[in-house]
């Protein structure tokens, strides 16, 4: 099979060259590929050449029909619309511009068993910076033909030499961490002149950034992946693109952009989004301004844009077998396109899980962007889940407050857990199972600075996320308790120890990590690699009891599996009774400490320490 991919790639890009060649007029087709078989029968082709508008255009080829022909101002442009009937054999399609040919190539369906397999809350997400994380490939740190030549690991703005090979030599470590799934910030090509190392301002969205390898590797680097068990996640962005994309020299059409010449600053608010009140003006501020000046703010509204930004995620799909999606700076994109590209992504592979970034303000505006319509939005989003910033909130101010700070003004001797109330507002959630928990991320202050450096508080931080009823993330460096304030952001974006060759320090192994980094290492070890097995962890139900004496006790169960986790909000050891919680421990005679591995044969007296979190399993 890998033997198969390999020379398939390679005759598609020898048969790509061939056809520049013949044809010096048509400089690019994009997608530059496509397959047969595909749920939507319709694909449009941007085409892209020295005064190609002028051509005559005819397809000859048996299954396919040119419905189309878009002749734009822009006379470097074509737009062509065709539909390719289910029974189209796979082959050279000859797309014909008066005197000259280019050949354009359909593939065979490309759904196979063990691709686009969608994440669930069974699993556990690495979230990774490609860049900062791993240099396995020094050869490809500095391109001469790209725009940013500076590399230094010095600064936090350069380039620092991380790459996909770097991430494929470390996937054992990290499928031995427990993680099941990893995400990258956005892989594909960022030629600006500075600080695009980050991954969000592409400047070509079919190619992989020649510094972090080739669409080649890509495609090898998920098979990898999914050949330890590993999904994969792809950040996409529908929002904007970099300043120096190849569009951006020539646009296809004035309104491509929003505001091109102005370029006005976003307002960076998400109330006009949702405000049934919401003047226009504040909306548009929203929706149309530019989030950077070297970010072009794409018109959403544009149908073409549409068709282009929804055909380049699903030939992603297509292409490497991706299993989910991250959509970056979601609420700054129109509402209605963003719906109609999740159904159309859907519609071509509905296992594919799609999780939207909402960095909003509280949990009704976090559900206003959720799957279905309950909140009465009046539309179906169609996304899976979103990333929970409001649960993070709660488990920090729970860590970092103390508990004196929770009491219930109504009932002073009842202490409120701040995550005790957040989960239970999930009601406000079509599913909450599948939304993205997290402690922190690329563009936030790293977890272990922001609990002050303090183990105990970490590790109770990591038991929380790993046992609520979410999908959990954790950042790279996060099992080291890496730490970094986000004043600026390149702070949290530190380089792995032991990634690059020469480093002085391997925090890979466990012999170049301090007590307390392993200390922490195996605490989310185990945790995570007992998490995997735990039927009761990944998809069971959850009940949670009213804190009471700064006590926070909450269980995750199945038919056959009882998980209880207690959070001691205390500054003395605690002992609980399980008669207390007998709604759920009435039919368990012992527990085991799933940390420590230690047996409690009487469930009247289960100790827990002092500022702690401990898990148990009911037996």
């Amino acid at each position: 099979m890998k033997y198969k991919t390999i020379t398939f790639l390679l005759l598609m890009f020898l048969t790509l060259s061939c056809a520049h060649s013949e044809n010096n007029s048509v400089q690019r087709i994009d997608p530059p590929y496509w397959w047969t078989g595909m749920y939507n029968p319709h694909l449009q082709l941007m085409v892209y050449g020295k005064n190609i508008s002028g051509s005559s255009v005819s397809i000859d080829y048996p299954g396919v029909t040119l419905q189309q022909v878009h002749r734009m101002d822009n006379a470097n442009y074509l737009f062509l619309d065709i539909t390719i009937r289910p029974v189209t054999p796979a082959g050279t399609l000859p797309i014909n511009f008066g005197d000259y040919t280019f050949n354009y190539h359909l593939y065979p369906n490309p759904r196979q068993q063990g691709r686009n397999q969608g994440i669930s809350s069974e699993d556990l997400v690495y979230l990774i910076m490609p860049d900062r994380f791993a240099n396995g490939c020094p050869q490809n740190d500095v391109i001469p033909s790209m725009q940013e030549t500076a590399l230094s690991r010095d600064s936090m703005y350069y380039r620092h030499g991380g790459d996909l090979q770097g991430i494929i030599d470390h996937l054992d470590d990290i499928e031995d961490l427990g993680v099941t799934t990893i995400w990258l910030t956005p892989e594909v090509e960022n030629d600006q002149p500075v600080t695009s190392y980050h991954g969000y301002s592409v400047t070509n969205h079919y190619r992989i950034d020649p510094r972090l390898g080739s669409n080649r590797l890509y495609e090898q680097y998920v098979s990898l992946c999914h050949q330890k068990g590993i999904k994969v996640i792809k950040d996409v962005v529908l929002n904007h693109i970099g300043s120096e994309h190849w569009m951006l020299k020539d646009l296809p059409m004035d309104d491509w952009l929003n505001d091109p010449v102005k370029y006005p600053q976003s307002t960076y608010n998400c109330e006009p989004v949702m405000d049934p009140y919401a003047a226009q003006k504040d909306r548009q501020a929203t929706l149309k301004g530019w989030i950077h000046h070297s970010m072009p703010d794409l018109n959403n509204d544009n149908e073409f844009v549409q068709k282009y930004l929804t055909q380049n995620t699903i030939w992603w799909l297509a292409f490497a077998g991706i299993d989910g999606i991250r959509v970056d700076t979601y609420f700054y994109n129109n509402t209605q396109f963003l719906a109609h590209w999740a159904s159309r992504v859907k519609e071509e592979f509905p296992g594919v899980t799609i999780l939207a970034e909402t960095w909003v303000n509280g949990m009704a505006k976090q559900a206003y962007f959720s799957g279905g319509n309950t909140v009465n939005r009046g539309l179906d989003t169609h996304i899976d889940g979103i990333t929970d910033f409001r649960l993070r909130e709660a488990i920090i101010t729970m860590l970092n407050q103390s508990p004196d700070q929770w009491k219930n003004k109504l009932t002073p001797n009842v202490a409120m857990n701040p995550v005790y109330a957040t989960l239970a507002g999930d009601f406000i959630y079509q599913s909450p199972s599948c939304n993205l928990a997290f402690l922190d991320n690329h563009d936030l202050s790293r977890i272990s600075s922001i609990l002050g450096e303090d183990v105990k508080k970490l590790k109770t931080a990591l038991t929380v996320l790993l046992t609520t009823n979410r999908i959990p993330q954790i950042y790279y460096g996060t099992e080291i308790g890496m730490t970094g304030f986000c004043s600026p952001d390149g702070l949290v974006r530190g380089d792995f120890p032991g990634g690059w060759p020469g480093d002085k320090e391997n925090k890979f192994a466990r012999e170049g990590r301090n007590n307390q980094e392993n200390e922490i290492y195996n605490f989310l070890k185990r945790l995570a690699n007992y998490r995997k097995k735990s039927d009761a962890l990944k998809k069971g139900k959850m009940m949670q009891y009213f804190p009471t004496n700064n006590i926070y006790v909450y269980f995750r169960y199945t038919d056959t599996q009882t998980v209880m986790v207690v959070v001691n909000s205390n500054n003395h050891e605690i002992i609980l009774n399980a008669d207390d919680y007998s709604e759920r421990t009435q039919s368990a005679s012992t527990a085991m400490n799933v940390i420590t591995g230690t047996a409690i044969k009487n469930l009247n007296r289960i100790p827990v320490p002092a500022n702690e979190a401990a898990v148990f399993q009911l037996e």
